[in-house]
């Protein structure tokens, strides 16, 4: 069945409307190649295939209802227009005239945010993984006030947060954290996090009062399937050894730390939180999995960006996504142009703006 004739929504500019025309004919291709008796007799297929429909069923729902409206709008602007008709229905007319623009351009939002770039992975839980960079015990201390920021995030999106790793600087920063955020959605959520963060302030420890640049770098992986990554025995070389830093007499006394190197790939991940050597060990290899995931990932979808040593650089001042600037009390995300004057609010955990201007830039590219 050929789609009807295109009529472009008057609230609706081209680069949308396309982009959502080919949802509709996509969406309507899918639907007769399921009805096929060759699908219908592949369970396998025909779940694919319902899957990716149902994906595209709102962006279709929206483009129609937007093409309605249009029609409607016409209508009622030729209406009240017309100075030969009665001023009852001139005004009426008027009436919903606006209703139906406000009612386009809350749709038209609608679509922005669901034709957004998605990611086969958004819907899993997630490693996020913060280190300092640039600037020594200040980055640690912004890198500790990042997290924080994430975990309340975290918090306000009813998901959970589970500490994996930690190492602590002298002053009580963060060097290094890695925690496991749970919950539908949380990989499409934090993903957009990756890369280096830069802070402007001045440090507790600056006699003189200047102002000071340091940098963190965030890494944001998805959690992979058991089926996905598979670790060899033989390519893993396993040492164990009593931890260190803060963390009570047990965890120091006994060899509950846990470093794993995977010779093929050379990453190494080590665990010691963890009183149980066991628990250490699980975890240190639920992240290398992670890691090896995203290798994976990596070699796939260069194209797209998502390349784990792009994201996350070297630490250094120049390679950054976004800057929080304390003296201006501002945070200006890099990648979008968007500077907010709330940095007190982001800090704390309100990263919604943010996270709706960047899909929104994402949907309209």
């Amino acid at each position: 069945m050929a789609p009807a004739p295109v009529v472009l929504p008057l609230q609706l500019d081209a680069g949308l409307a396309t982009r959502l025309e080919k949802a509709r004919d996509r969406y309507i291709a899918l639907s007769e190649e399921m009805a096929s008796p060759e699908v219908l007799a592949d369970r396998a297929r025909l779940k694919q295939l319902g899957q990716d429909a149902a994906e595209l069923r709102e962006a279709v729902r929206l483009y129609e209802r937007l093409r309605e409206l249009d029609a409607e709008l016409s209508s009622h602007r030729t209406l009240a227009a017309n100075e030969r008709e009665d001023p009852e229905l001139r005004e009426l007319a008027r009436s919903e005239v606006a209703s139906a623009e406000e009612e386009s351009g809350r749709l038209i939002h609608q679509a922005r945010l669901g034709l957004a770039a998605k990611d086969p992975f958004d819907e899993r839980p997630a490693y996020l993984e913060v280190r300092a960079g640039t600037g020594g015990e200040e980055a640690s201390l912004f890198a500790s006030e990042v997290l924080r920021m994430y975990v309340r995030w975290a918090d306000a999106l009813g998901l959970k947060v589970e500490p994996m790793e930690a190492r602590r600087s002298d002053s009580g920063g963060l060097k290094e954290a890695i925690v496991r955020i749970q919950g539908r959605g949380a990989f499409g959520r934090y993903r957009r996090e990756s890369g280096v963060h830069r802070v402007q302030r001045v440090p507790v420890t600056e006699s003189q009062g200047r102002i000071h640049t340091s940098t963190i770098t965030v890494a944001v992986l998805p959690e992979p399937d058991e089926v996905e990554v598979e670790l060899r025995d033989e390519d893993l070389e396993i040492t164990t050894c009593r931890s260190s830093g803060p963390g009570g007499q047990n965890v120091n006394k006994t060899d509950s730390a846990v470093r794993i190197v995977h010779t093929p790939t050379g990453l190494v991940v080590t665990c010691q939180d963890e009183q149980s050597q066991h628990k250490n060990k699980a975890r240190a290899k639920s992240i290398l999995k992670a890691r090896l995931l995203e290798l994976e990932r990596e070699a796939k979808a260069r194209e797209r960006a998502l390349d784990r040593k792009l994201q996350v650089g070297t630490g250094d001042r120049s390679e950054r996504i976004r800057t929080y600037n304390f003296p201006q009390g501002r945070v200006t995300d890099h990648r979008i142009g968007l500077t907010l004057h709330q940095i007190d609010r982001i800090l704390e955990g309100e990263l919604d703006p943010l996270y709706q201007a960047l899909v929104e830039a994402e949907a309209s590219t």
